[in-house]
């Protein structure tokens, strides 16, 4: 055992000495009681910091706390042993060495004898060029004591039993359900050393069929020997003839991939062998032996389809500027993201939106706030991790570029530090998608929906008067004219993105459109290649005209008439937003209901001048429809249990409010909706948005005159909020009746959006409170604020100003719908296009502007 200051640049030397078992234990005596054995549902975390990316690859490799069992690096273990008492981590490092010979050339292949730590890292353990080794001690805080591990014989049975299964634990996002994003497919013993015959089998693109059949679905292709065959029936109903298994009887090749489930992400691989789903490291080296390239593949049952059916070759190529040597980037705002498994959505969004400034000083800016004011859990709290995320992307700590000298000297004295390969994602992703059945998936998403979905997290997690989602926020002005009264009705929403619609009938190339619709029918009919995709030249000018034309409504509610009638509804900006979304509406649904993707080109431009579709309000000569609410309409299913029953707006079911809102719907109207619906779930909530959604007051908010006017709609990312209201008066009294100070408890429920138990959690770990008497001042300051707020009320927060923009980012999505294929960012930065793929980050040369799929806009200063 030996104490080392150094490692933490502490005075004091780092010379070890030799203690007696006895002295060990006696050391660890005023500590065991902190101590534990991790339990089953316990998560143990030794892959990541959880306030930084460092892990045991780091320089200073990770700390385990023994009693939290959450990892930190160097730069962070303090700040929890201060903030805890927490005293004992295990301290968990791995090297990495290059192994070379006497000439110059790699030594043969070793086996790496010295690994036990079971880590979700890129590490190839079986390579031939590197040698791994784990390391793990025991540190003592704050003398930093070390007691090297395994240390049997020396340490108390209880210690020894905690360290071993810490040691042993799995990745805690391994223990999801099977179909969530974080489990795990081991990796097949047969993949390194696979067998492939040179016998010249092709595989094409489309047109497969079972070689001892005729089905054409459920196709295996077997690795070895190239034989397409049919499966068996699985659990999503499709069928077979068992055909593959028959052939691995016969022949005895283990490996075989899905045809149809293909795409630069991976496949299904199935071992015959090992009898189970496997992943194979190899896959796109063992595909390419039968001519097919995964960068081009995207996932069918068949390849045999309407519209996906085509090689998107020529849309991948161009929107990540394959075939061009792209110079990689590397520093501050120059990090990539690692692809989880179709998290690539995510990964773009969180690019464009840590290159706004708003989102950099709301969360990178208040860095040491967040992270001291932090839950005991920091896993577990939005700020904290969006504030992680976005020191990963900024700091540059994590994209620096290869030091020729540095190498060299790594190469004398045998030792290799891995170039960091983008950041993971892991934890963030893990928070923001809990409890969402679509994005705690494996499968490809919408980066429009998360994008939303993101806004509503950061609306339910601001950091006190700071929301830098208000950037994003306007207002829309509906104007709808009654076809029989001419009258008219004007309301306002809140908006985050502008959806602009795709004007097909604009095309500029239909004769070239024509052409290959036609050769696509007859090569599709006589399965023979595909022609190479086509994109629609649409004019931006025509989308941005189909924006602002009236729409037919066939079924609103006329105040005047007191019935249903047609109408025509108009839409333009009441207010125009700082920075500005454009969403392109390119996704629509097939006769499937799966989604279908319209290939167009658009020439969005890079300046953007939207200041004609400034809202105009009531014109002169146009008569407003009478203010008069539709009558109620209640589901038969519902009637007995509301008859004669209504609730409070208080006690509306917040949950299913934000199920629904969610989804896309305005916040006042699902409120409405589980009101008038008596609180009976989200799904019976969603029937009476259908029926109402077209009437004129549909998104305003709730009023019933029993309540004393609008029902508060509290804060969310799809209504007009009250800011920063003051913590309720009743849960600020249970605080104080525990012994706690008025403005301990105000500040707790601030820093935890009102939230009781972890309010508590908070002032416990918090008890230098007295001390920051600055933020005691401001929240103060807040309430006083509030107080003036409530009376009088404010509208929705937007920051208005001129409608001209200037293009800085945009998204694009590769592929045949949101539910399969890829995303790519691209931003401006420095004066020049940057493409954002995963981990890859790279000068851009060829910026695909007319294919993206979301654009981000900033305001120009008028």
């Amino acid at each position: 055992m030996q104490r080392r200051g150094a490692l933490f640049s502490m005075p004091g030397g780092s010379g070890s000495r030799k203690m007696a078992a006895g002295d060990i234990g006696e050391l660890l005596v005023p500590h065991m009681p902190t101590i534990r054995v991790p339990r089953s549902g316990d998560r143990v975390y030794k892959n990541e910091c959880a306030f930084s990316y460092d892990s045991p690859n780091s320089e200073g490799g990770l700390y385990v706390c023994m009693n939290t069992f959450l990892a930190f690096g160097r730069e962070h273990v303090e700040r929890h042993f201060r903030k805890t008492g927490q005293s004992v981590y295990m301290h968990l490092k791995r090297h990495m060495r290059e192994v070379r010979g006497a000439s110059g050339g790699a030594l043969p292949k070793r086996r790496n004898s010295k690994i036990f730590l079971d880590l979700d890292t890129d590490d190839d353990l079986n390579s031939d060029d590197y040698e791994y080794e784990d390391e793990a001690k025991l540190v003592i805080f704050p003398d930093h004591y070390e007691i090297a591990l395994p240390n049997i014989e020396e340490l108390p049975a209880l210690v020894t039993i905690a360290c071993d299964a810490v040691l042993s634990s799995k990745s805690p996002y391994r223990k999801q359900d099977s179909d969530t994003w974080e489990s795990e497919l081991p990796v097949s013993k047969y993949a390194n050393d696979l067998t492939q015959l040179d016998n010249g089998v092709r595989i094409p693109p489309s047109g497969w069929k079972c070689a001892r059949c005729d089905l054409r679905e459920n196709l295996w292709l077997n690795l070895t020997d190239g034989s397409v065959l049919c499966g068996k029936w699985f659990f999503d109903s499709s069928g077979g003839n068992g055909h593959a298994l028959e052939h691995y009887r016969d022949m005895g090749y283990p490996l075989a991939v899905k045809l149809g489930t293909i795409t630069p992400d991976g496949a299904d691989v199935y071992s015959f062998q090992e009898e189970e789903p496997v992943l194979d490291p190899h896959l796109a080296k063992h595909l390419a032996h039968f001519g097919i390239d995964m960068l081009h593949m995207h996932g069918t049952e068949n390849g045999l389809r309407d519209n996906d059916m085509k090689l998107r070759v020529s849309e991948w190529e161009v929107i990540q500027e394959s075939g061009t040597k792209l110079k990689p980037m590397y520093g501050p705002g120059y990090t990539g993201l690692k692809n989880l498994g179709n998290s690539c959505y995510l990964s773009s969004v969180m690019q464009a939106i840590f290159s706004i400034p708003e989102f950099q000083r709301a969360y990178v800016g208040n860095l040491p706030r967040i992270f001291d004011y932090s839950p005991l859990d920091p896993t577990q709290d939005f700020n904290t991790q969006m504030t992680k995320l976005g020191h990963g992307l900024l700091s540059g700590q994590y994209s620096k570029p290869p030091v020729k000298s540095e190498l060299i000297e790594q190469v004398m004295k045998e030792e290799y530090k891995p170039q960091q390969n983008g950041i993971s994602p892991r934890m963030f992703k893990a928070f923001v998608s809990k409890s969402h059945p679509e994005f705690s998936s494996n499968r490809q998403q919408d980066a429009q929906e998360f994008f939303l979905h993101l806004v509503n997290l950061v609306e339910r997690n601001r950091i006190g008067s700071e929301n830098p989602s208000d950037v994003f926020r306007f207002l829309v002005e509906e104007r709808i004219q009654c076809c029989q009264t001419r009258k008219v009705r004007y309301t306002e929403r809140v908006d985050y993105l502008m959806q602009l619609p795709v004007a097909m009938e604009a095309a500029t190339n239909k004769d070239e459109l024509i052409a290959y619709e036609l050769t696509r029918r007859e090569a599709e009919a006589n399965r023979r290649p595909l022609p190479e995709l086509v994109h629609a030249k649409i004019p931006f000018s025509a989308c941005l005209q189909a924006f602002s034309e009236p729409e037919n409504v066939d079924d609103f509610w006329s105040s005047a008439l007191q019935a249903k009638s047609a109408g025509v509804k108009t839409s333009r900006f009441a207010s125009f937003p700082e920075y500005l979304v454009v969403q392109i509406k390119k996704f629509t649904f097939g006769l499937d209901w799966v989604p279908k993707k319209f290939d167009v080109s658009i020439d969005m431009p890079d300046l953007l001048d939207i200041n004609h579709l400034r809202a105009r309000g009531l014109q002169p000569g146009e008569e407003e429809l009478p203010d008069i609410s539709p009558p109620i309409v209640i589901p038969e299913d519902s009637k007995d249990r509301l008859m004669n029953q209504l609730i409070d707006p208080s006690d509306i079911d917040e949950s299913s409010v934000m199920q629904l809102a969610e989804m896309g719907f305005p916040l006042e109207a699902c409120r409405k909706a589980v009101y008038f619906t008596g609180n009976m779930g989200a799904e019976v909530a969603f029937n009476w948005i259908i029926v109402h959604m077209e009437e004129p007051d549909f998104a305003e908010p709730l009023t019933m005159p029993g309540y004393g006017g609008a029902a508060s709609a509290g804060a969310s990312v799809f209504g007009a909020t009250a800011l920063d209201n003051q913590p309720p008066e009743e849960i600020i009294a249970i605080i104080t009746s525990m012994g706690f100070q008025r403005n301990q408890a105000v500040q707790a429920l601030k820093a935890t959006n009102n939230n009781l138990e972890r309010a508590l959690d908070w002032i416990f770990s918090h008890p230098e409170f007295e001390e920051d008497s600055d933020f005691v001042i401001e929240l103060e300051n807040n309430a006083n604020a509030n107080i003036i707020s409530e009376a009088k009320p404010e509208g929705p927060r937007v920051k208005d100003g001129s409608g001209m923009y200037e293009l800085f980012a945009f998204i694009s999505h590769m592929g045949t719908s949101t539910m399969s294929g890829h995303y790519v960012c691209h931003i401006k930065k420095e004066g020049r296009w940057v493409i954002y793929n995963d981990h890859k980050v790279c000068a851009s040369e060829r910026p695909p502007k007319d294919l993206g799929y979301m654009y981000f806009y900033r305001r120009i200063p008028s």
